[in-house]
């Protein structure tokens, strides 16, 4: 009989130390852990994703697409995902996740990424098409949202992409983050992030990095008042904005 989460992701699993192995959190200190399984996970949904969205949106250029697939494939994306296959993590003894909800999106979404590899491999192992199997899994839980995605849906969700390009439209510098801070145990960490742009200033916690800069980065964004106009770019006759390099990260 499949196991309820087989039944969920509709997959039975021939090699059950693939399942176990991407359900196994680096910190609970067993091995193998998923950390290679998420390594590959993550470039397999990369590819679905990518066929995915290219069958789907013949209309748009490249960079909708990546801007779509980002959001698709972002923790909150993929944490959304694993919560409702209701994935288990193995973790230090006593350690509580429904506790640390928000410190533990992150390795919630890598299982998911993690998952999807140990399919890929338990597939190909009996001679089945893994990439295929990978690809139904993505298509079923993103198609319909492709569908009815618009060009500018990444705008409510991408907050470092949007203040880049609101940065860019008012003239100011490219936004900056600094880690200035880390807390808690290591299997749940918590990073301080702040970040500048021109005169504007936020510090944002999170569960990983890229949380941080991602909330800093919306902080920013309500500071900045709606009704300042945008500028025009020194030395260029057309007024366009020329393209701008991403966000830097200092250590």
């Amino acid at each position: 009989m499949p196991s309820p989460l087989e039944g969920r992701l509709g997959y039975r699993f021939r090699n059950q130390a693939l399942l176990r192995q991407a359900l196994t959190h680096p910190s609970s200190g067993v091995q193998p852990d998923n950390q290679r399984l998420e390594y590959l996970g993550d470039a397999l949904l990369r590819a679905a994703l990518s066929r995915l969205l290219y069958r789907e949106k013949p209309a748009w250029n490249e960079g909708a697409l990546s801007k779509l697939q980002h959001l698709l494939e972002s923790t909150e994306a993929l944490c959304a995902w694993g919560e409702d296959l209701d994935l288990e993590l193995l973790l230090p003894p006593g350690v509580d996740p429904r506790r640390q909800k928000t410190s533990f999106r992150k390795p919630l979404a890598d299982a998911v990424e993690a998952l999807l590899a140990a399919l890929y491999l338990d597939a190909e192992a009996v001679g089945e098409d893994g990439f295929a199997q990978v690809c139904a899994r993505v298509e079923a839980r993103f198609t319909a949202p492709v569908r009815k995605a618009t060009e500018d849906a990444w705008k409510h969700h991408d907050a470092k992409t949007q203040l880049q390009e609101e940065a860019a439209r008012r003239g100011l510098p490219a936004p900056v983050y600094t880690r200035i801070g880390q807390e808690g145990p290591d299997h749940a960490p918590r990073f301080r992030v702040r970040a500048d742009v021109g005169p504007h200033q936020a510090e944002a916690v999170a569960g990983s990095l890229k949380l941080a800069q991602a909330e800093a980065a919306r902080a920013i964004l309500r500071q900045m008042p709606t009704e300042e106009a945008s500028p025009r770019i020194p030395g260029n006759a057309s007024g366009k904005i020329p393209k701008v390099r991403p966000g830097k990260v200092r250590p």
